[in-house]
Protein backbone atom coordinates (compact mmCIF):
# COMPACT_ATOMS: atom_id res chain seq x y z
CA UNK A 1 0.00 0.00 0.00
CA UNK A 2 1.28 3.44 -0.90
CA UNK A 3 1.56 6.14 1.76
CA UNK A 4 1.21 9.30 -0.32
CA UNK A 5 -0.35 10.58 -3.52
CA UNK A 6 1.12 13.59 -5.31
CA UNK A 7 -1.05 15.24 -7.95
CA UNK A 8 -0.42 17.41 -10.93
CA UNK A 9 -2.91 20.30 -10.83
CA UNK A 10 -4.04 21.50 -14.25
CA UNK A 11 -6.36 19.00 -15.99
CA UNK A 12 -5.78 16.59 -13.10
CA UNK A 13 -7.41 18.30 -10.12
CA UNK A 14 -8.76 21.34 -11.93
CA UNK A 15 -9.88 22.54 -15.36
CA UNK A 16 -7.86 25.65 -16.19
CA UNK A 17 -8.52 25.50 -19.93
CA UNK A 18 -10.39 28.82 -20.15
CA UNK A 19 -7.74 30.59 -18.12
CA UNK A 20 -4.88 29.15 -20.14
CA UNK A 21 -6.48 30.14 -23.43
CA UNK A 22 -7.17 33.69 -22.31
CA UNK A 23 -3.79 34.31 -20.68
CA UNK A 24 -1.68 32.66 -23.38
CA UNK A 25 -3.39 34.58 -26.16
CA UNK A 26 -3.12 37.77 -24.12
CA UNK A 27 0.64 37.23 -23.87
CA UNK A 28 1.01 36.42 -27.55
CA UNK A 29 -0.90 39.54 -28.61
CA UNK A 30 1.17 41.69 -26.25
CA UNK A 31 4.27 40.38 -28.01
CA UNK A 32 2.83 41.18 -31.45
CA UNK A 33 2.28 37.50 -32.28
CA UNK A 34 -0.88 35.85 -33.65
CA UNK A 35 -3.23 34.13 -31.25
CA UNK A 36 -3.00 30.35 -31.00
CA UNK A 37 -5.78 27.88 -31.68
CA UNK A 38 -7.65 26.76 -28.58
CA UNK A 39 -6.87 23.07 -29.09
CA UNK A 40 -3.17 23.81 -29.52
CA UNK A 41 -3.18 25.74 -26.25
CA UNK A 42 -4.99 22.95 -24.41
CA UNK A 43 -2.27 20.52 -25.51
CA UNK A 44 0.34 22.69 -23.76
CA UNK A 45 -1.38 22.77 -20.38
CA UNK A 46 1.06 21.31 -17.87
CA UNK A 47 4.19 22.52 -19.67
CA UNK A 48 6.32 25.36 -18.36
CA UNK A 49 5.65 28.77 -19.90
CA UNK A 50 8.92 28.82 -21.91
CA UNK A 51 8.10 25.33 -23.21
CA UNK A 52 4.59 26.50 -24.07
CA UNK A 53 5.99 29.36 -26.14
CA UNK A 54 8.25 26.97 -28.02
CA UNK A 55 5.41 24.52 -28.66
CA UNK A 56 3.06 27.22 -29.97
CA UNK A 57 5.45 29.46 -31.89
CA UNK A 58 8.82 27.71 -32.27
CA UNK A 59 10.50 30.66 -30.52
CA UNK A 60 13.36 29.61 -28.25
CA UNK A 61 14.96 32.97 -27.39
CA UNK A 62 15.19 33.23 -23.55
CA UNK A 63 14.45 36.97 -23.74
CA UNK A 64 11.19 36.27 -25.57
CA UNK A 65 10.36 33.50 -23.11
CA UNK A 66 10.83 35.95 -20.24
CA UNK A 67 8.54 38.47 -21.94
CA UNK A 68 5.92 35.81 -22.63
CA UNK A 69 6.03 34.68 -19.01
CA UNK A 70 5.66 38.23 -17.69
CA UNK A 71 2.64 38.95 -19.88
CA UNK A 72 1.03 35.61 -19.03
CA UNK A 73 1.45 36.22 -15.30
CA UNK A 74 0.06 39.73 -15.65
CA UNK A 75 -3.16 38.31 -17.10
CA UNK A 76 -3.24 35.25 -14.86
CA UNK A 77 -3.00 37.32 -11.68
CA UNK A 78 -6.27 38.96 -12.69
CA UNK A 79 -8.16 36.14 -14.37
CA UNK A 80 -6.81 32.65 -13.71
CA UNK A 81 -8.49 31.93 -10.37
CA UNK A 82 -11.92 32.94 -11.69
CA UNK A 83 -11.43 30.89 -14.86
CA UNK A 84 -10.27 27.70 -13.12
CA UNK A 85 -12.72 25.13 -11.75
CA UNK A 86 -11.91 22.20 -9.49
CA UNK A 87 -13.14 18.99 -11.10
CA UNK A 88 -16.23 17.65 -9.27
CA UNK A 89 -14.58 14.30 -8.48
CA UNK A 90 -11.45 15.83 -6.94
CA UNK A 91 -12.72 16.73 -3.42
CA UNK A 92 -14.21 13.26 -2.93
CA UNK A 93 -11.04 11.52 -4.09
CA UNK A 94 -8.78 13.62 -1.86
CA UNK A 95 -11.06 13.06 1.12
CA UNK A 96 -11.11 9.29 0.57
CA UNK A 97 -7.33 9.13 0.23
CA UNK A 98 -6.83 11.04 3.46
CA UNK A 99 -9.44 8.89 5.21
CA UNK A 100 -7.36 5.89 4.11
CA UNK A 101 -4.39 7.41 5.93
CA UNK A 102 -2.49 8.71 2.92
CA UNK A 103 -0.67 12.00 2.66
CA UNK A 104 -1.62 14.14 -0.33
CA UNK A 105 0.23 16.83 -2.22
CA UNK A 106 0.40 18.84 -5.42
CA UNK A 107 3.40 19.29 -7.72
CA UNK A 108 2.68 21.61 -10.62
CA UNK A 109 4.21 24.15 -12.96
CA UNK A 110 1.35 26.46 -11.93
CA UNK A 111 2.41 29.00 -9.33
CA UNK A 112 1.78 27.83 -5.78
CA UNK A 113 0.14 31.08 -4.72
CA UNK A 114 -2.41 30.66 -7.49
CA UNK A 115 -3.12 27.03 -6.56
CA UNK A 116 -3.55 28.08 -2.94
CA UNK A 117 -6.03 30.81 -3.95
CA UNK A 118 -8.11 28.32 -5.96
CA UNK A 119 -8.11 25.78 -3.13
CA UNK A 120 -9.04 28.45 -0.58
CA UNK A 121 -11.94 29.62 -2.73
CA UNK A 122 -13.33 26.07 -2.83
CA UNK A 123 -12.62 25.16 0.80
CA UNK A 124 -9.89 22.63 -0.02
CA UNK A 125 -6.92 24.25 1.69
CA UNK A 126 -6.72 21.53 4.34
CA UNK A 127 -6.78 18.75 1.75
CA UNK A 128 -3.05 18.74 1.02
CA UNK A 129 0.06 18.24 3.11
CA UNK A 130 2.40 19.87 0.59
CA UNK A 131 2.11 22.09 -2.49
CA UNK A 132 5.08 22.70 -4.78
CA UNK A 133 4.45 25.25 -7.51
CA UNK A 134 6.35 26.79 -10.35
CA UNK A 135 7.96 29.48 -8.21
CA UNK A 136 9.36 26.90 -5.79
CA UNK A 137 11.80 25.23 -8.18
CA UNK A 138 14.57 26.20 -10.56
CA UNK A 139 13.83 23.42 -13.04
CA UNK A 140 10.27 22.61 -14.08
CA UNK A 141 8.83 19.30 -15.26
CA UNK A 142 9.99 17.04 -16.81
CA UNK A 143 12.81 17.71 -14.34
CA UNK A 144 12.06 15.83 -11.08
CA UNK A 145 13.04 18.73 -8.80
CA UNK A 146 9.47 19.50 -7.75
CA UNK A 147 8.69 15.88 -6.92
CA UNK A 148 11.90 15.50 -4.92
CA UNK A 149 11.05 18.66 -3.00
CA UNK A 150 7.55 17.44 -2.17
CA UNK A 151 8.80 14.04 -1.01
CA UNK A 152 11.38 15.68 1.21
CA UNK A 153 8.74 17.88 2.82
CA UNK A 154 6.50 14.93 3.69
CA UNK A 155 9.43 12.72 4.66
CA UNK A 156 8.84 9.83 2.26
CA UNK A 157 10.74 8.08 -0.51
CA UNK A 158 9.64 7.82 -4.13
CA UNK A 159 8.52 4.22 -3.72
CA UNK A 160 6.20 5.24 -0.87
CA UNK A 161 4.25 7.53 -3.19
CA UNK A 162 2.62 7.79 -6.60
CA UNK A 163 2.32 10.76 -8.91
CA UNK A 164 -0.98 11.31 -10.72
CA UNK A 165 -1.07 13.42 -13.88
CA UNK A 166 -2.68 13.80 -17.29
CA UNK A 167 0.29 14.60 -19.54
CA UNK A 168 3.39 12.70 -20.73
CA UNK A 169 5.54 15.43 -19.14
CA UNK A 170 4.16 14.24 -15.79
CA UNK A 171 5.19 10.68 -16.59
CA UNK A 172 8.65 11.90 -17.54
CA UNK A 173 9.05 13.71 -14.24
CA UNK A 174 7.81 10.72 -12.25
CA UNK A 175 10.19 8.39 -14.05
CA UNK A 176 13.12 10.72 -13.41
CA UNK A 177 12.18 10.94 -9.74
CA UNK A 178 11.72 7.18 -9.33
CA UNK A 179 8.03 7.55 -8.44
CA UNK A 180 5.35 5.21 -9.85
CA UNK A 181 2.97 7.06 -12.16
CA UNK A 182 -0.80 6.94 -12.63
CA UNK A 183 -2.13 8.50 -15.85
CA UNK A 184 -5.51 10.20 -15.61
CA UNK A 185 -7.01 10.09 -19.08
CA UNK A 186 -9.09 13.25 -19.22
CA UNK A 187 -6.69 15.73 -20.75
CA UNK A 188 -5.50 15.62 -24.36
CA UNK A 189 -3.29 12.57 -23.88
CA UNK A 190 -4.34 9.02 -24.79
CA UNK A 191 -2.85 5.68 -23.73
CA UNK A 192 -0.51 5.47 -26.71
CA UNK A 193 1.17 8.71 -25.62
CA UNK A 194 2.57 6.82 -22.64
CA UNK A 195 3.99 3.88 -24.58
CA UNK A 196 7.61 4.59 -23.67
CA UNK A 197 6.97 3.88 -19.98
CA UNK A 198 6.32 0.30 -18.97
CA UNK A 199 5.00 0.67 -15.41
CA UNK A 200 2.02 3.00 -15.69
CA UNK A 201 -1.50 2.54 -14.40
CA UNK A 202 -4.45 4.26 -16.05
CA UNK A 203 -7.59 5.73 -14.52
CA UNK A 204 -10.46 7.72 -15.98
CA UNK A 205 -11.66 9.38 -12.77
CA UNK A 206 -9.98 10.34 -9.52
CA UNK A 207 -12.13 8.19 -7.19
CA UNK A 208 -10.62 5.15 -8.93
CA UNK A 209 -7.42 5.87 -7.00
CA UNK A 210 -8.46 4.53 -3.61
CA UNK A 211 -9.15 0.91 -4.65
CA UNK A 212 -6.11 1.04 -6.91
CA UNK A 213 -3.74 2.19 -4.18
CA UNK A 214 -5.11 0.08 -1.36
CA UNK A 215 -4.99 -3.13 -3.40
CA UNK A 216 -2.02 -5.20 -4.51
CA UNK A 217 -0.04 -2.49 -6.26
CA UNK A 218 2.45 -4.71 -8.07
CA UNK A 219 -0.17 -6.97 -9.61
CA UNK A 220 -2.06 -4.00 -11.05
CA UNK A 221 0.59 -3.46 -13.74
CA UNK A 222 0.08 -6.88 -15.25
CA UNK A 223 -3.59 -6.13 -15.84
CA UNK A 224 -3.81 -2.47 -16.74
CA UNK A 225 -1.04 -1.34 -19.10
CA UNK A 226 -2.80 -2.51 -22.24
CA UNK A 227 -6.34 -3.08 -21.05
CA UNK A 228 -8.98 -1.48 -23.28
Amino acid sequence: MKRAVLFDFDLTLADSTRGAIECINYALVKMGLPQAEHQAIKATIGLSLPATLVRLTGLTDPVLAKSFTAHFVECADLRMVDLTAIFPDAPRAVHELREAGMKTGIVSTKYRYRIEAILARDGLTDGFDVIVGGEDVVHHKPDPEGLHRALKQIGLSGQDAVYVGDHPVDAMAASAAGIPFVALLRGNAVRDDFDQWSNILFIESLPDLVPLLTGNWGSQFRNSKRSP
